[in-house]
């Protein structure tokens, strides 16, 4: 666990920025992308285009009991750059945790990616009564990195 309730990886990737924010920046690509297995496809949404945009996805984990959805609030957006979302059980308010996923082009074809899972924000006392933060493992994140490098090389 880490002692400010983060969790970072830095990976690089052999494609263009712009390659890995096409893929980011696609729900319905998520699932490509998930080393923790609870993303299962999303609900019917849209290319994330700016801060405020939500976008809804199937999840399922006993820590939720199951089969749930999840409502993504994009908290951070600069194309080709940074992508980050809140996120939250479906129709409520995001309750602190956050997912920022950071480009560093490096040449044409190559980037640096950092993808941070923050869950610093969480205060809500029932979340924490079902939730033992982190949820996922640095070796999950670590596979969600390198599935992103996967599915921008195919």
């Amino acid at each position: 666990m880490s002692d400010d309730g983060k969790m970072t990886v830095h990976r690089a990737i052999d494609a263009s920025a712009a390659d890995i924010f096409d893929v980011l920046s696609n729900p319905k690509r998520h699932t490509e992308l998930d080393g923790s297995g609870f993303v299962r496809s999303d609900e019917k949404a849209e290319r994330i285009k700016a801060v405020g945009d939500v976008f809804r996805m199937n999840m399922e984990g006993p820590h939720m009991g199951g089969e749930y959805q999840t409502d993504n609030t994009v908290s951070g957006f600069d194309h080709n750059k940074l992508i980050a979302w809140k996120t939250a059980p479906a129709d409520t308010d995001p309750p602190g945790w956050e997912w920022l996923w950071e480009l560093d082009p490096t040449g044409p074809d190559s980037t640096d990616v950092t993808l941070t899972y923050d869950w610093s924000k969480v205060t809500d006392k029932k979340i924490l009564s079902m939730v033992s933060f982190p949820l996922i493992t640095k070796e999950q994140l670590e596979d969600s990195l390198g599935n992103l490098a996967s599915s921008v090389s195919s």
